[in-house]
């Protein structure tokens, strides 16, 4: 198993590169995926007002993307089951490495920069043993995968890094395998658990949280982080369709988590599937969102639900101001907080589930 210690021992020194940031890119605010009406992909920078700054084309489908803390640089993933990732300059548009799983894991959408940004994470599911890892990629040496660590749990899809070192990994529980049907028919249901997986920053596990046995079957999908170290992660129901379960849980080191829902009509126009999960820019309250529901809903930290906005197939979500950027399906972007504002509608644009903010970084 590879340790961080046994890595950055193992750290060459980076060649010399240009001192460019993300300022040489636009100072974008945001990055989201999106389809285009040609049929094609694309990766797009956006500045505050959600205006389009840069456009770089994707190979397939794209899903989220990691951003390097400093340089212009992100990685666009495949939509799971993908087997490809683009590690882009924002500046001049080109792709400059493209990263392929080992024979018998694939990508999960997700990924993270770690250590300055000299480590790429990502989040991989091992079909062959059944297990979810990390793999790890040495970006001063090129992308080179130097390794991977196990994340206790199976189908591993999101992880954040969090103000200590330390990751938290949604491990969400579902098997899948290439050869059964795209790679993406879920083969455990009837024996999935989900799971918030902390490894230190040496990448040994210290926590392994799952929810009660009724709701097992309760994907743990997204992830984000408050600024006081709470965990929210946003989940997807894969039981009973005739139930109406949380989709939002509110986690602490140590604890239970806290599981959020809204009463029971507001709850059930969710459809049991949140795409996104985001805390406010200021903080204070964490939203949820489902495009298959058309719907966002606001929680305050302690789980206290306090309202919804509705908008056709809102899934997009990153803090702003003090509230949310919001993007839909139907090339939409929205100023969200007690209301909702439009801000640009890129017509011919279906943009994906998720929006990853770069406000700290630029």
């Amino acid at each position: 198993m590879t340790t961080r210690r046994g890595f950055l021992a193992g750290l060459t020194a980076a060649a010399f590169v240009p001192n460019v940031s993300w300022a040489d890119a636009g100072s974008p605010a945001f990055l989201g995926a999106a389809k285009e009406s040609s049929g094609g992909y694309a990766l797009f920078g956006l500045d505050e007002n959600a205006q389009i700054i840069f456009r770089v084309p994707l190979p397939a489908r794209g899903h989220a993307a990691a951003v390097h803390p400093t340089r212009p640089e992100a990685v666009g993933f495949a939509r799971r089951p993908g087997t490809f990732a683009v590690v882009i300059d924002c500046v001049t548009g080109k792709v400059m490495h493209r990263l392929q799983t080992p024979e018998g894991r694939h990508f999960m959408g997700h990924g993270v920069f770690v250590d300055g940004g000299d480590t790429l994470l990502t989040p991989e599911n091992n079909y062959g043993a059944r297990k979810g890892v990390l793999g790890i990629w040495d970006r001063t040496r090129g992308y080179v995968r130097v390794g991977e660590v196990e994340t206790g749990g199976i189908g591993p899809h999101d992880v954040k890094q969090r103000a200590d070192g330390s990751l938290v990994v949604a491990n969400g529980g579902i098997f899948t395998h290439p050869d059964h049907g795209e790679g993406r028919d879920k083969l455990n249901i009837d024996t999935m658990v989900a799971s918030l997986a902390y490894l230190s920053r040496d990448y040994e596990i210290e926590e392994i949280v799952t929810l009660d046995a009724p709701l097992r079957q309760n994907s743990i999908r997204h992830l984000a982080l408050g600024p006081d170290g709470q965990v929210a992660f946003a989940m997807q129901w894969e039981g009973d369709r005739d139930l109406s379960v949380p989709l939002l849980g509110l986690h602490r080191r140590g604890a239970r988590p806290v599981l959020a829902q809204a009463p029971m009509g507001e709850q059930g126009r969710m459809k049991n599937y949140a795409g996104s999960v985001a805390f406010s820019g200021n903080g204070r309250e964490v939203a949820i969102t489902s495009p298959k529901g058309g719907l966002m809903q606001r929680f305050d930290t302690e789980g206290q639900y306090l309202g919804a906005i509705v908008r056709a197939d809102i899934c997009g979500l990153a803090p702003r101001g003090d509230g949310w950027l919001g993007s839909d399906g139907l090339g939409g972007m929205m100023e969200i907080g007690q209301g909702m504002r439009p801000l640009n509608l890129a017509q011919g644009l279906m943009w994906d589930n998720h929006l990853v903010s770069l406000a700290a970084m630029v």
